[in-house]
């Protein structure tokens, strides 16, 4: 269950990432359209999830010694500590040195997806470094784009795409968990 309760995380934010930052220039109804589909994103990495609760409750326990470990524990703990310092530590440079607001969407992005790189290994789950390189990604294009003509379309960019980017991959994750009993996928043995 601590898989799933990851998977819920990562769908918030990955729904308040997109409907934050859903605004102008975009139209009036690509908004509406895109904070909509974020929310029923987010509820169905939920549905997904009691789907594969209800799977897994039917299955026998593992193996004493090989249950789940602690997804939670201290190297979890250390990345977002240093996640924290690092978010709030850069806004205030940003804004220090006069950069526009839209940058701190394009900053949080950078950041967010380090967290998943780094968060991989120490879970042994290469899989979460996908999403976390594309989060760089688009993170590194918002700040070059902050610094352009460009710079309103920054949150688009930087927070609409990192939201998708989250939402996508939980519920990519959530539907091979439903499938497979669990809330992760499946690892080859």
């Amino acid at each position: 269950m601590q898989r799933m309760t990851g998977l819920l995380v990562g769908a918030l934010f990955g729904a308040v990432f997109v409907i934050a930052n859903a605004h102008d220039p975009l139209n009036p109804v690509a908004v509406t359209i895109a904070r909509a589909a974020a929310a029923l994103g987010l509820c169905g990495v939920v549905v997904l999830g009691r789907r594969a609760r209800a799977a897994a409750t039917g299955q026998a326990r593992p193996a004493a010694g090989r249950g789940p470990r602690n997804m939670f524990g201290r190297g979890y703990w250390l990345v977002v500590a240093a996640e924290a310092i690092l978010l709030f530590g850069g806004i205030a440079l940003l804004r220090a040195w006069g950069q526009p607001e839209e940058a701190n969407v394009a900053w949080i992005a950078v950041i967010v997806g380090i967290h998943f790189v780094v968060l991989a290994p120490v879970w042994r789950q290469p899989s979460i470094a996908v999403p976390g390189v594309l989060l760089t990604v688009v993170g590194v294009a918002g700040l070059v784009m902050a610094q352009t003509s460009a710079v309103a379309w920054t949150p688009v960019v930087a927070g609409v795409l990192s939201g998708v980017t989250l939402l996508v991959s939980c519920i990519a994750a959530a539907w091979s968990g439903s499938r497979s009993g669990s809330a992760s996928p499946k690892r080859a043995a």
